[in-house]
C-alpha cells in the first residue's frame, strides 16, 4: 500500500504540472472505485483550474476553487502525468485533461482508491478524524505521551492509529521502533516522555529519508513519472524475517500484530519499564 511518503512522493510529482492548469475534460472510464465516482459532480469540474495539491494523511486534495477532488491511492493505487493521446494502461479509471495538453490518470488494479468532488474537502468525513501531521511541530512530546497514558493498547498499535497521528504506516512504524530500541508490544502508557521523544524523533526521521529517497518500493509503488522509489535499500527490519540484525546480528524475528507483519530485534528491543 502507498504510505504517507510514497503520497507525498506523488504530490510533489504532480503539483508542478498541474497547478494553475485549467481542466477542459474529465473522463471517467470506471467509476466502480472504493466509493463510486460521482460522474455528474465530476463534470462540474471543467472549466476551473487546479490552485493548489496539498497532502493530508494519505489523501491529496486538489483545490479547484468553490469545488476540490480528493485522491487516495488505494492498496495499489498511481498517480501520472502524461502527454494526452498516451495509450491507456489497464485500471486507468480516471483521467482528468488539462489545457496543457497534459491528463492526470488514476490506476488503480484493485479499485481500493477514491477520487471524490467536493466543496469542503476538508470537512469530509474521510478527513475530519484524522490526528495530527507526523512532520508538523504539532507533532511533539508531550501530545504522544499525554494521549498514551489513556490508552492500553501496544505502541505499535498506538502510532498506527490515524486519528492519534496519519501516516505511519507498517513499513515506517517497524522502523521507527527498532530506530527507539521499543518492542513492538510494549504497553504505550508505560513510555516515559523522554521515550516519546524518541520514538517521535525516529518517526520524523524515517518518513523525511523516505520521502528524500522517492518512497519504498514494494510491489507496484510507481511516482508520478513512473519511477520507482528505493528507500527499501535502507530498510533496517521491515521484510528482514531470519536476517541478522544490523546493530548486533540476532536473527531478526516475526510476529503479527493486529493482523500486520512485525519484524524487530529480541535483542535491541526491549519492553519498556521490563524488568
Amino acid at each position: 500500500m502507498p504510505e504517507l511518503p510514497e503520497v507525498e512522493t506523488t504530490k510533489n510529482g504532480i503539483a508542478p504540472l498541474i497547478e494553475s492548469q485549467k481542466i477542459t475534460t474529465i473522463n471517467i472510464r470506471n467509476a466502480q472505485l472504493r466509493w463510486p465516482v460521482d460522474i455528474k459532480l465530476c463534470k462540474k469540474l471543467i472549466g476551473l483550474s487546479v490552485l493548489s495539491v496539498t497532502r493530508r494523511g494519505k489523501y491529496l486534495i486538489c483545490d479547484c476553487g468553490f469545488l476540490s477532488f480528493i485522491i487516495h491511492l488505494g492498496m495499489s493505487g498511481t498517480l501520472s502525468v502524461v502527454p494526452v493521446g498516451t495509450a491507456y494502461k489497464k485500471h486507468d479509471h480516471v483521467e482528468i485533461i488539462f489545457e496543457n495538453n497534459r491528463c492526470l490518470r488514476l490506476n488503480d488494479p484493485r479499485r481500493f482508491g477514491c477520487f471524490i468532488v467536493t466543496e469542503l474537502p476538508f470537512q469530509h468525513k474521510l478527513l475530519t478524524k484524522l490526528g495530527v501531521e507526523p512532520l508538523s511541530r504539532f507533532f511533539y512530546a508531550n501530545y504522544l505521551f499525554e494521549l498514551a497514558q489513556k490508552r492500553q493498547v501496544n505502541i505499535k498499535q498506538f502510532i498506527m492509529n490515524s486519528e492519534i497521528v496519519v501516516g505511519v504506516g507498517n513499513i515506517y512504524a517497524n522502523e521507527a521502533l527498532f530506530l527507539s530500541g521499543l518492542h513492538p508490544l510494549t504497553p504505550c502508557n508505560q513510555l516515559d516522555k523522554k521515550q516519546c521523544l524518541d520514538l517521535i524523533r525516529n518517526i520524523k526521521s524515517v518518513l523525511r529519508a523516505a520521502i528524500k529517497q522517492g518512497g519504498t518500493t514494494l510491489k507496484d509503488f510507481t511516482n508520478a513519472e513512473g519511477k520507482p522509489g528505493y528507500f527499501q535499500q535502507t530498510l533496517n527490519v521491515y521484510g528482514r524475517k531470519d536476517l541478522p540484525c544490523v546493530e548486533c546480528g540476532t536473527l531478526l524475528r516475526e510476529i503479527r500484530v493486529n493482523g500486520r507483519s512485525t519484524v524487530f530485534c529480541e535483542c535491541c528491543q526491549q519492553l519498556a519499564n521490563a524488568n
